[in-house]
């Protein structure tokens, strides 16, 4: 799957592509492992791990640089989970994470699947645009923690 995507006037466009090949592995391991709360000092071995699992998605500049990544843990045919969502800081506030969200969302549209589910602390608004809600009856959900 590859789609390109305009930004505003006179911007380069942006290409969004799920070829585990175009996806720079340093580089989404220092995003992740240095910039983003939920994944800071993750190690590479459990980045390149918890990609080899997953369905990826990439974003690329007009110049074929990654500037954004996100990752779908799924069975393609009842569940998805979206998850490690992240822009560049150099290329935030150009709409690139709805645009990200959206191609998510249409990939996985043809598998039917019951749920897609997210965690997110701060970009709820953002998700919302895509189509995401707040889970209904929280009193369902349970997760299995790590023992300490």
């Amino acid at each position: 799957m590859t789609t390109t995507t305009s930004g505003p006037p006179g911007e380069d466009p942006y290409e969004i592509d799920t070829d585990p090949d175009r996806i720079d592995i340093g580089l989404v391991h220092h995003w992740l492992s240095t910039d983003a709360f939920w994944a800071l000092g993750r190690s590479r071995d459990l980045v390149e791990r918890s990609m080899r699992g997953s369905l990826n998605f990439g974003v690329y500049d007009g110049e074929g640089a990654q500037v954004a990544y996100a990752r779908v843990v799924t069975d393609h045919a009842t569940f998805a989970w979206l998850c490690d969502v992240y822009v560049d800081p150099a290329h935030r506030g150009r709409g690139l994470g709805v645009r990200l969200a959206t191609a998510v969302r249409d990939h996985l549209a043809p598998y039917e699947l019951k749920r897609t589910l997210l965690s997110t602390l701060d970009a709820h608004e953002l998700y919302a645009k895509v189509g995401f809600v707040p889970v209904p009856d929280p009193k369902m959900l349970m997760i299995l923690s790590p023992t300490t």
